[in-house]
């Protein structure tokens, strides 16, 4: 992963060695080629053939680490929530709802922007009415959120923000940093042809930012 929630995660686990490492790297290789493989054809057009030429591994190596194709595809999924509910990490770190929103909103484009294949793998699963991730959905994701949209109304009593329905806000915040991985074929076409350039995504995340603090009353 590249964004700087997971590199503050990986720096608070204990760095792995010998056949632990090479397990570790081996299984990132061949779950970075998966997710790209589920994002361009999808779960039943993937094969673990495809998936393993990808990676450059033997099928039978990635056999090894992963049994079955369904096996991989959770753990693709459930890395790629892992990842983005790490994003929420300055919703910890402060009690200011500009600064915990803010931070929150630029890690999410920072995401979009790095892991697009993971967000489109992702969005496939949910508009497919989510038949693999229902639990994980309900276990993971849903205490997550009651948690987040919990704290925004503490921020709303203490008058520190507008009024707004915390659900409504983080469905925005989701469609729209998510809308630069999911649509990024139609972005390139509206951006005469070439994928936003290091600049450009900087100051569209500044944008998307200023937009949504603007309106629930912060100073973007």
């Amino acid at each position: 992963m590249n964004s700087a929630a997971h590199a503050i995660n990986m720096k608070s686990k204990p760095k792995a060695t010998g056949k632990r490492a090479i397990r570790e790297a081996n299984e990132r290789l061949i779950m970075e080629a998966a997710e790209q493989e589920f994002a361009q054809t999808g779960f039943k057009g993937a094969t673990t053939e495809a998936i393993a030429r990808r990676a450059g591994v033997p099928k039978a190596n990635l056999h090894y680490y992963f049994s079955t194709k369904a096996d991989l595809y959770n753990r693709v999924i459930e890395d790629v929530c892992g990842h983005w509910l790490a994003a929420a990490e300055p919703f910890d770190k402060t009690d200011d709802p500009r600064t915990a929103l803010r931070g929150y909103i630029t890690a999410k484009m920072d995401q979009a922007r790095m892991r697009p294949y993971g967000s489109r793998v992702w969005a496939m699963e949910v508009i497919c009415g989510a038949p693999v991730i229902n639990s994980y959905l309900h276990t993971v994701l849903k205490p997550w959120y009651e948690k987040r949209t919990a704290q925004v109304n503490t921020w709303i009593r203490a008058g520190k923000m507008n009024p707004v329905d915390p659900q409504a806000l983080f469905f925005m915040i989701w469609a729209t940093t998510q809308h630069y991985a999911d649509f990024g074929p139609q972005i390139s076409v509206l951006n005469d042809d070439q994928i936003l350039s290091e600049g450009q995504f900087i100051r569209a995340t500044d944008q998307v930012c200023q937009i949504i603090l603007t309106g629930v009353g912060l100073k973007p």
